[in-house]
């Protein structure tokens, strides 16, 4: 029998995912499932999106451009102005969602066996696209105690060598929520400047950003311009994620031709996708302002909540909209899968994503769970009463 590739057997499970048949499992023996694991947001996506859909009218729905319609590529500049990040429709590449913006990136800057510096935790995903380039993740620990704050950079300079050739950040963070602060970002600019090394950086989740600290894109980091290439998506912003639009940024033109290339092979990014993408840009400022101020008081119940749980411990996420909590478990791991497979309160229980997938350092996170607040708030107060009752039951605490 033909054997598996080794990148096949190498490609990490979805640590957000993996847990899935469980839960299945859960909904068919009639128990209520509180899904916390995963970044699908329950607001409406904009109605002048769903009009966009719904009025379509084509006769052929054709192969888009490689790189996207111009179009779309023309009215996103104007968004990113309101961010003070200057761009030309040519510096933007659509992509079929900012997943392949990030594998695209990785396999135009990259060479097998070059390595990217990653902060941990981190989105599992990276790693996945890392592996199917055939680079090589070299992750510097964050921890939960500090807030997940960037180490120095005697941290970092201590991973680089003659194959690194990128450091790759999310900003806001997912799975932490960090927000990186102008000196944090100021390091890192530095690190990338000293050493020449693309700066690749997530910024999909900037809308949600709950401090009264600036936004400091990669792309106003002065010096490093040809540096930068910066990933997008419009599926948390607008809670549209199954129409999978991205956006892969830059101002260097030898990347750009390169991701084209990539593009061709592709052919296109979706169409209605794009259609719907476009119409989003014109979604009222009530409705921002609505989608803003939901996860604000969402974040707040979960956080406050989860802290008067005893034993459990979460900091105060500054962005995105999740956040990694300390439990009193000995295996964060086993704990979500006995919540699913053998545990029930009233009828109800929970979905976590276990911490441990999204850090590559051994035993790290085994006690930590990553949380998406993507539910109403008397859902998560409900949430976290099970969650109470749940940690109570278990086994394997640890206090």
């Amino acid at each position: 029998m033909p054997t598996i590739s080794v990148r096949g057997q190498e490609m990490p499970a979805s640590p957000i995912r993996k847990l899935a048949p469980l839960a299945d499992a859960a909904k068919a023996r009639g128990t209520h499932v509180y899904h916390l694991n995963i970044g699908q947001p329950d607001l409406p996506t904009p109605q002048v999106t769903l009009e966009a859909i719904r009025n379509i009218d084509r006769k052929v729905l054709e192969y888009s451009p490689s790189q996207g319609y111009r179009s779309y590529r023309e009215k996103l500049t104007g968004y990113y102005k309101k961010f003070d990040i200057n761009l030309t429709a040519d510096d933007i590449i659509i992509t079929t969602g900012g997943s392949e913006a990030v594998l695209f990136a990785f396999l135009s800057c990259l060479n097998p066996g070059d390595e990217i510096i990653v902060p941990e935790p981190a989105y599992a995903n990276y790693m996945a696209f890392a592996i199917s380039a055939g680079a090589v993740i070299r992750t510097i620990t964050t921890t939960i105690e500090e807030g997940f704050s960037l180490p120095k950079v005697e941290k970092f300079e201590e991973l680089i060598n003659e194959r690194t050739k990128a450091i790759l950040i999310c900003n806001p963070n997912n799975p932490t929520g960090y927000l990186y602060t102008r000196r944090e970002m100021n390091q890192i600019r530095d690190l990338v400047k000293k050493y020449d090394l693309y700066l690749f950086s997530d910024e999909v989740y900037r809308e949600f950003i709950y401090t009264g600290s600036p936004y400091i894109s990669a792309c106003h980091l002065e010096g490093i311009e040809n540096n930068v290439v910066l990933i997008d998506s419009v599926s948390k912003r607008y809670s549209e994620c199954g129409i999978r639009i991205g956006a892969l940024i830059t101002k260097n033109e030898e990347v750009r031709k390169a991701v084209m290339k990539f593009c061709q092979a592709r052919l296109s990014p979706p169409l209605i996708g794009q259609i719907a993408a476009e119409a989003s840009l014109d979604a009222s400022d009530e409705y921002l302002r609505e989608t803003y101020d939901e996860y604000v008081e969402r974040r707040k119940c979960l956080i406050d909540g989860l802290n008067r749980i005893p034993g459990v411990y979460s900091p105060i996420p500054m962005g995105a909209f999740y956040t990694v909590a300390k439990l009193p478990v000995d295996d964060s791991e086993k704990f979500c899968a006995w919540c699913l497979a053998e545990f029930e309160y009233e009828g109800e229980t929970v979905m976590m994503a276990p911490a441990s997938g999204f850090y590559t350092t051994p035993g790290a996170g085994r006690d930590e769970v990553r949380i998406a607040y993507v539910l109403k708030k008397d859902d998560l107060v409900r949430a976290l009463y099970v969650l109470r009752k749940a940690l109570e039951a278990y086994p394997g605490r640890t206090i």
